[in-house]
């Protein structure tokens, strides 16, 4: 069998330049059912876990900065974990996932070297590598899933963690669940020079400051595929018709478990009628003001969303013509 222990980046890829999709574990998914396995690897000395308390990730205070590994033992001693995974392997190491109780560690054990920092804020920092920022995006929706599906939808009963933390099994109707990735479609809307980007309803909630403008998304419905998805949302809330309609990258984007699947679509109608349920402002835009909105150099103080978003990439990706 070939090794597989180590998936290599592929930085030409669009996706790869995304937030929190470099993820180099090999997720060995034919050994999960493998008891045997993977009681091994929580044996091996060289193992180690992601700690989520709740949604929030639990990191140590060292010397350089930050560090999200725990080894098992250390793991443990933060709290009783209410649900556990196995993520996958790189080389040597297995990286495991627990989720603890909700409390805050740092309070209830008096650390001084525990700190619990917001997953965003861990990106936006970058307080700890590329590479484990993905692992904890793959933690952090795991055990959103897992803490949201302790009973059967089937029958109602209890159930259980089944495959390394991947299944979920009801013994009472014998239903099995897994967990779920919602695809959502964004898309940059061109027409001729212009962009078209909009301010949503409850952008100050979400963390946006003033005068920041992004793609318009919408989650994909039953049926669809996604360049229809891309023509009905993007219909719904600026009244905008799209002809063609062309995928550029994805990322995962754990808040809190979706795929946000990036496109280009072109516009075959200008006039803009918002629906202001859903957005607070849509017009359109030159290739020269998104290059300043990107570089934060606008001279109203408008502004893009930052390189850890999609969003990001999607209109650096027109201005800098490697889309039409």
């Amino acid at each position: 069998m070939p090794d597989r222990s180590f998936h290599p980046p592929f930085p030409a890829e669009p996706s790869a330049r995304t937030g929190f999709a470099v993820n180099r574990l090999n997720r060995i998914s034919e050994r999960r059912d493998d008891a045997a396995f993977i009681d091994g690897l929580k044996q091996a000395p060289a193992s180690r876990s992601l700690v989520l308390s709740g949604d929030i990730p639990v990191l140590k205070r060292v010397d350089e900065g930050y560090d999200a590994l725990f080894t098992l033992a250390e793991a443990t001693a933060l709290g009783a974990p209410r649900e556990t995974a196995f993520l996958g392997v790189e080389g040597g190491l297995a990286l495991f996932a627990a989720l603890i109780e909700t409390e805050t560690p740092e309070t209830a054990q008096a650390r001084s070297d525990i700190v619990m920092i917001d997953l965003r804020s861990i990106a936006m920092q970058d307080l700890v590598p590329v590479e484990i920022q993905g692992a904890l995006g793959q933690a952090k929706s795991l055990m959103h899933w897992h803490a949201r599906h302790r009973f059967c939808s089937n029958c109602g009963a209890p159930n259980r963690v089944a495959a390394a933390g991947w299944r979920r099994a009801c013994d009472a109707c014998g239903a099995q669940h897994f967990p779920r990735t919602d695809p959502v479609v964004i898309m940059l809307v061109v027409n001729d020079r212009d962009c078209l980007l909009a301010r949503h309803v409850g952008s100050v909630r979400a963390g946006y400051p003033d005068g920041m403008y992004s793609c318009l998304a919408g989650f994909i419905e039953s049926g669809e595929t996604l360049e229809d998805a891309v023509r009905r949302e993007v219909f719904e809330e600026t009244a905008i018709r799209i002809g063609r309609v062309d995928y550029l990258a994805s990322q995962p984007w754990p808040f809190p478990a979706s795929l946000m699947i990036g496109c280009v679509a072109q516009a075959a109608s200008r006039e803009v009628t918002i629906d202001a349920k859903e957005l607070q402002d849509a017009h359109w835009f030159t290739r020269e003001e998104a290059g300043l909105m990107l570089s934060n150099a606008h001279p109203e103080g408008l502004a893009c969303p930052p390189k850890l978003a999609i969003a990001n990439l999607l209109i650096a990706a027109w201005v800098g013509g490697e889309v039409l």
